[in-house]
């Protein structure tokens, strides 16, 4: 069995998938990009709001789902420039306990959805 998860507060899919899936106490998240879901404009010039924007996507979904990124064990982060990721890694710690963070690979990529220069996705358990 699968809910399809949605929520207004982060932005709507852009092709034929769901912002979300829970699989019994398994969410898996689509990847958020630095989508604006109340203006629908992308965030740019600025890694830092980038990802903060693409990690408050995530958290409206989460919180859709009745969790928190307490409940999240992976993430992954696509990049398009490996040069940005201690700027995007102070951004995505900040959202975790050090202690706690969930397992994670970042990876470089030649492009992503709408040329955007950061993409994360999570999977969390209740």
């Amino acid at each position: 069995m699968k809910k399809i998860i949605n929520t207004t507060n982060a932005p709507a899919p852009i092709g034929p998938y769901n912002q979300a899936v829970l699989a019994r106490d398994t969410l898996y998240i689509s990847g958020q990009i630095p989508l604006n879901p109340q203006t629908n404009k992308l965030i740019t010039g600025d890694i830092k709001k980038e990802t903060e924007q693409s990690m408050e996507n995530l958290k409206a979904i989460l919180i859709e789902a009745g969790m928190t990124f307490e409940n999240v064990v992976k993430s992954t982060i696509f990049l398009s420039d490996m040069n940005q990721f201690a700027n995007v890694n102070e951004v995505y710690g900040s959202y975790f306990d050090a202690d706690t963070a969930p397992a994670r690979e970042t990876v470089e990529v030649a492009n992503l959805p709408k040329f955007v220069n950061v993409e994360i996705s999570m999977i969390a358990v209740k």
